[in-house]
């Protein structure tokens, strides 16, 4: 079988099942694992997949800017938010980073809702400006205008000064293995510290986030308490439950 065969087959195999096993590609491509391997690394030099210990897994799928994503898995993103506003009551701290999932869970905060927020987020930023009951945080430092928040050492060092009771990111990717991950090594930088900050810690990721990587790593998957997404139900979520994080 030619390369450009067997890299043929790797993706296809990849988008099927979502991951692909160095061990099970030897076997059914006829080739030695050091072969599988090259092809591997030579897949991941193009950015077509995330090479883990044995394998490989996909990326996430983020197609879209800041503005774009708020339309999409809006459905999805509103269900999420609405299991993740039973976990606040009034004289917490909350964190909440740049995603779109979080900025829905704020658009959902009810009016007699009084807590502290903090952020960096310029868009939850101004959808709770006008909030009569909360009191807002804005960590400042430099706005990126395609991420729409505030990040740099100066918001690193300003979270570093502050405590919360529960953090809520919008994930890019979750893994068993690689863990939380992001696109971005400023932003995975800056959620990486928001985490390290708050007592519990609740990741906001649709389904088709799971199972997937990107190159910068926020966290080990172990330093989450909760998943909250919108089919708890899948077999694919099991790895998770079984690491002791509960999944809602």
């Amino acid at each position: 079988m030619l390369k450009e065969e067997r890299l043929d087959y790797i993706l296809k195999k990849l988008q099927t099942d979502h991951k692909v096993l160095q061990a099970e590609l030897s076997s059914d491509l006829q080739v030695s694992e050091d072969t599988v391997r090259r092809d591997l690394e030579s897949l991941a030099q193009n950015g077509q997949l995330i090479k883990v210990r044995g394998g490989a897994i996909p990326h996430s799928p983020n197609p879209y800017s800041f503005m774009e994503r708020i339309q999409y898995h809006e459905d999805d993103k509103k269900q999420m938010a609405l299991k993740a506003l039973t976990f606040l009551h009034n004289g917490q701290t909350i964190m909440l980073d740049g995603g779109t999932s979080t900025l829905m869970l704020a658009k959902l905060f009810p009016p007699n809702l009084h807590i502290r927020v903090i952020t960096n987020s310029v868009p939850i930023l101004a959808q709770l400006i006008e909030h009569p009951a909360i009191e807002l945080i804005f960590t400042g430092g430099l706005i990126g205008k395609e991420a729409r928040t505030a990040g740099g050492m100066d918001t690193i060092r300003m979270l570093e000064k502050l405590r919360a009771d529960i953090c809520f990111l919008g994930i890019c990717s979750l893994h068993p293995d690689a863990g939380v991950t992001g696109l971005d090594l400023g932003e995975a930088d800056v959620k990486s510290v928001m985490m390290a900050s708050s007592n519990k810690r609740v990741a906001l990721a649709t389904s088709d986030k799971m199972g997937t990587a990107e190159p910068f790593k926020v966290c080990d998957i172990t330093l989450l308490d909760t998943i909250i997404t919108d089919n708890p139900d899948l077999p694919s979520l099991k790895p998770y439950s079984d690491l002791g994080i509960q999944v809602i």
